[in-house]
């Protein structure tokens, strides 16, 4: 299992323009475990007899596993660790399909001192298919105060 490096950002790190990309290699192992792990168990996710009869002509990935590499950059790289979601928005685009290299990219498009948050420009891609977009919004952790 390959997970993405982190880095820790505090508030005051930050800036308008910032951004970070994870690329993720789709396996039938990992749907299945998505489906495990949320209980979907839509056939057009582990059936390629089933799926072949659909418009998408084969297994596609939960649209939620697709966002969830969203939530990976955003709890390892940017923010990263400490960062705390308030809201996402999300517009699914096209299908995900097994063995499809994903890169999920956020970019920070407006800080809000009150509360440190920041607004995110959120999608994710398959080559030049933008697959999923959408915004979230993010509670950043303050700079440590030495003691």
């Amino acid at each position: 299992m390959t997970l993405p490096e982190t880095q820790s950002l505090y508030f005051e790190d930050v800036q308008v323009g910032m951004r970070e990309t994870y690329r993720k290699h789709v396996r039938s192992s990992d749907v299945v475990g998505f489906a495990e792990i949320s209980g979907d168990r839509n056939p057009i996710h582990l059936s390629e007899h089933f799926a072949a009869k659909t418009p998408f002509g084969g297994r596609i990935a939960h649209g939620l596993y697709t966002a969830s590499l969203i939530s990976a950059v955003i709890g390892t790289r940017l923010p990263g660790p400490g960062a705390i979601y308030i809201s996402q928005t999300l517009r699914f685009l096209a299908p995900v399909r097994i063995g499809d290299e994903v890169d999920a990219s956020v970019e920070i498009v407006e800080l809000i001192e009150k509360g440190r948050r920041a607004k995110l420009k959120c999608e994710c891609r398959v080559g030049e298919t933008i697959v999923l977009e959408g915004d979230a919004e993010v509670k950043i952790p303050a700079k440590p105060t030495p003691a």
